[in-house]
């Protein structure tokens, strides 16, 4: 039986977020591939996790036998974070772009979850996962745009999720989301639209290849 981990941060409710819309595309598509299967759900903005926080990081490097009841408790929190990862066969993760970054709420999922000797090291625990990331924009920091050098979202995701926790990362990118919305990108709207339904069409081909992938 498959298992999907889904991580939600847009602050926007349902529809009104493209990451949202994406990703729960996506795992429409995964649950007709496997209705038998088991969803794990982070909804990051409604149940944000805790900030990382000193207790919670030097428990991770403290005996257990030696552990404050403070450690234990907060070390307890990121272990069925952790856990949630490790069990997954995919991971689906919708990634907006705030202020040129990732929301707060998915850092501190990410410094939980990271844990040297364990999720990350030599012999990361989630290593291969596959993880589909849905890195929503509202404008555009594709190579060769003049905001290109802006574009830390893609940057920092592959270096954490992928060369840090070994998964097997792949984006899916919705941009130009603000030009319905902001007159001043009107122009820009035709492009939106199609990038829009690019991402819909690879959500479907990808929820559909991995089914297939864990199926063989």
């Amino acid at each position: 039986m498959a298992t999907l981990l889904h991580v939600d941060s847009s602050v926007l409710p349902g529809e009104a977020s493209s990451s949202r819309s994406v990703t729960a595309a996506f795992r429409a598509v995964w649950e007709e591939q496997h209705p038998q299967g088991a969803v794990l759900y982070r909804d990051l903005a409604a149940d944000p996790v805790p900030h990382i926080t000193a207790d919670a990081w030097s428990a991770g490097y403290t005996a257990a036998s030696e552990r404050t009841p403070q450690q234990s408790a907060a070390f307890a929190a990121r272990v069925r974070l952790i856990e949630e990862l490790e069990q997954a066969d995919v991971v689906l993760i919708g990634a907006p772009m705030y202020n040129f970054s990732i929301p707060s709420t998915l850092k501190a999922w990410l410094d939980n979850v990271l844990l040297l000797g364990r999720t990350a090291g030599e012999e990361p625990s989630a290593q291969g996962t596959p993880a589909i990331v849905v890195a929503s924009r509202g404008g555009s920091y594709a190579p060769g745009t003049p905001r290109e050098g802006f574009e830390y979202v893609q940057n920092y995701l592959e270096a954490v999720l992928g060369r840090t926790l070994g998964l097997d990362v792949d984006f899916i990118v919705p941009e130009l989301t603000l030009a319905p919305r902001n007159p001043a990108m009107s122009a820009l709207v035709p492009l939106c639209e199609a990038s829009r339904a690019r991402a819909f069409e690879e959500a479907s081909i990808k929820a559909k290849g991995l089914a297939e992938r864990l199926a063989g």
